[in-house]
């Protein structure tokens, strides 16, 4: 499928990332959709963050599971992929899963229904619950694209952990947001979750992915990508 007919084939505001010659539809939310092998990947949930904090006595409100699922949902639903793979830390912690609700895990089963699902696992989640339906695997690997939690650079990979955000100055102000970072080769895909934060793609943990800046970053705006050279972020 050409780079056109693969966007095409994908609903939403999308635009296209190749990775290791695969084209993949990158969606505003921070996902990937590959129409080929209808696929779609998340990285980094997070969920039960609030949940988590809590425990410590750091009180967030205590939705941000059912808002990242809520999320999540949509995404299912307007792609309806035959197969979902999350890149890890999608829990907070090792025991995020038992404070998951009856809500929230069914809300988790009627996503899973009818399709292959992934938990690939974190450094939050090493052993993501048998509790919950799905198979676990450190990486997977599909045709050229390996797709794994922690970034190690290797050509073809698809990874999360770092969070990507990017800074940029438009218009006198600065604006600062969630992104994909990509040379073609590689790609890291920024948190989905509600509660999750960013590191920015100027920090040196991205220098040991990306050589140089010679990379793009696709910002997730109100509705739409916003695609930059990282050298133009601050």
């Amino acid at each position: 499928m050409t780079t056109a007919s693969a966007i095409a084939a994908t609903p939403g505001n999308t635009e296209a990332i190749a990775v290791a010659g695969v084209t993949f539809a990158a969606d505003a939310s921070g996902a990937l959709y590959w129409a080929d092998e209808r696929l779609l990947i998340v990285s980094d949930l997070h969920l039960e963050k609030g949940s988590s904090f809590a425990m410590r006595g750091i009180l967030l409100p205590p939705y941000d599971t059912a808002a990242t699922l809520a999320r999540l949902a949509a995404l299912v639903a307007r792609y309806d992929p035959r197969r979902v793979i999350a890149l890890g830390d999608s829990f907070h912690d090792s025991e995020a899963h038992a404070r998951v609700s009856e809500e929230d895990r069914d809300a988790i089963a009627a996503m899973q229904a009818g399709r292959d699902w992934i938990w690939i696992a974190g450094n939050h989640d090493p052993l993501p619950p048998a509790s919950l339906r799905g198979a676990v695997a450190a990486e997977i690997a599909i045709g050229p694209v390996c797709f794994r939690h922690e970034p190690t650079g290797a050509a073809g990979e698809i990874a999360g952990h770092l969070h990507p955000k990017a800074r940029v100055a438009t218009r006198g102000r600065s604006i600062e947001r969630r992104c994909i970072a990509s040379d073609g080769v590689r790609a890291v895909l920024p948190s989905f979750g509600a509660y999750t934060g960013g590191l920015n793609i100027r920090d040196r943990a991205f220098a040991k992915i990306f050589a140089t800046l010679a990379f793009t970053v696709h910002m997730l705006g109100d509705g739409r990508l916003h695609r930059m050279p990282a050298a133009r972020c601050s």
